[in-house]
Formats: C-alpha cells, structure tokens, sequence
C-alpha cells in the first residue's frame, strides 16, 4: 500500500473527514485491522483565510508548498489538498514536489462523465464559484458546462462555509438555505449539483434533495483510496 500525503487543516472539520474516510475505506476493501498509510500536514487555517480574503494567493502557495515537501519528505507516495478553494495554487504546489498530486476537479470531473452528466450546478466559496481555476478546470477538461448561483445565493453559501461550517456550527436554517439554492440550480438546467467545498457535505448529502450532489471530499477520497491500493498490486 502507497502512502497518501494529507494538506489539512483547511478547514480541519473536513479534514476530520478526509482521514476518517479514507481509513474507513481501506478497512473496507482490505479487511481484518487495515489502515491507511497518511503522512498528513496540518495548516494554521487562521493564516490562509486572511492571505484568501486580500488576494494574497502567492503567499498561500508558499505556504502550502512547504508542507507538501514536509509530507513527501515523511514518505508520502502521492498528495491531497485537502479543500477545494485551495486548488486555486494546485500548480505552484506540484512544481514544487516530485510526488504526483491528485486534483480534486479531476476526479470529480471523471466521475461526472462517467454518469454522462453534461450541465453541472457548482457550490463553494466565492472563490471557486467567480474564478475560474475550478470551473474553467471542468469546462477546458471535461466538456462540462458549468452553472452558479446569483450573487445574493453565492454570498449566502460563502457566508454559511467560512462562519459556520469551518467553525463546525451546524443550523438547521443554512441547510434549508443551501437546499433551496441547489433547487434554483436545477432550475437553471443543471442535471446535478457538486458539493465543491470539502465541509458542504457536512450539512447536507445525497439524501437531502431529488437532485444528484456530488460531494467532491467523498470523490477525492475515493480516487485516493484506489490509487494507494492498485499501486500495492
């Protein structure tokens, strides 16, 4: 089995998240007491919501570059950052190791053609929803026409993440919020909503709502756990 190398702490709830379902999917497929082999660097989230929050993105590269080294260094066969909104610095980080990185678009983007979904409905911060290191990703890669809320709806999803979800509040009231914003996708054509902020998932899954949601921690997750495995066989 292959060692996954973990940049966490972005917000460390979904960390949380990302180690117990990759041990959990290991144990699955493995039986008996297996685990999964982690190296994981745990970021100071304090320090990169204030570099996001004034544009400051070079700043956050150096930083997460550093810890991609620390984790190749404890002997990591491959990484994960952790978040979606920190892909944004997915490049400069994989310039800066000898270890491949496995993007979170990427494979979220595989499993959407898998399901032969065209138009795709996308929630996260403000960043990934405005710019276009994400959607862009799925668009130029993957064929996917990419659709986002209105500005009052991105706000309200950008709001409920950062003073909620990453301070691991949980309100009944956000939640409706968010499920009606995934039913104003679907009114705009979208055949499927991504989850694409790794604590969104957190507040509602697939059971929530008529509309297919894909939660990219889930998927990331997933791809991680068969790529340390398959490389041990």
């Amino acid at each position: 089995m292959k060692t996954i190398g973990l940049l966490g702490g972005m917000s460390w709830e979904s960390t949380v998240t990302y180690y117990t379902k990759i041990n959990e999917g290991v144990k699955h497929t493995l039986g008996g007491l297996h685990s999964a082999k982690i190296a994981m660097y745990s970021i100071d989230f304090n320090a990169i919501e204030k570099l996001q929050h004034t544009g400051d993105w070079s700043a956050t590269a150096v930083i997460l570059a550093e810890a991609a080294i620390n984790n190749q260094s404890a002997g990591a066969d491959f990484s994960l950052i952790c978040t979606n909104t920190m892909h944004k610095v997915a490049d400069e980080i994989a310039e800066n190791i000898d270890i491949p990185l496995l993007h979170i678009a990427d494979a979220t983007g595989e499993a959407l053609v898998k399901n032969k979904t065209k138009k795709i409905g996308l929630l996260g911060t403000s960043f990934k929803m405005e710019q276009e290191f994400y959607k862009g990703r799925l668009k130029d890669n993957f064929e996917l026409e990419v659709v986002i809320p209105n500005e009052k709806d991105r706000k309200t999803v950008h709001r409920i993440i950062y003073n909620e979800l990453c301070l691991g509040k949980i309100a009944g009231s956000s939640k409706a919020e968010l499920l009606q914003i995934v039913e104003r996708l679907g009114s705009m054509g979208a055949e499927a909503v991504i989850l694409g902020c790794t604590e969104i998932g957190i507040l509602i899954n697939h059971g929530d709502s008529e509309m297919a949601l894909y939660d990219t921690n889930d998927i990331h997750v997933s791809s991680a756990e068969e790529l340390a495995i398959q490389l041990n066989r």
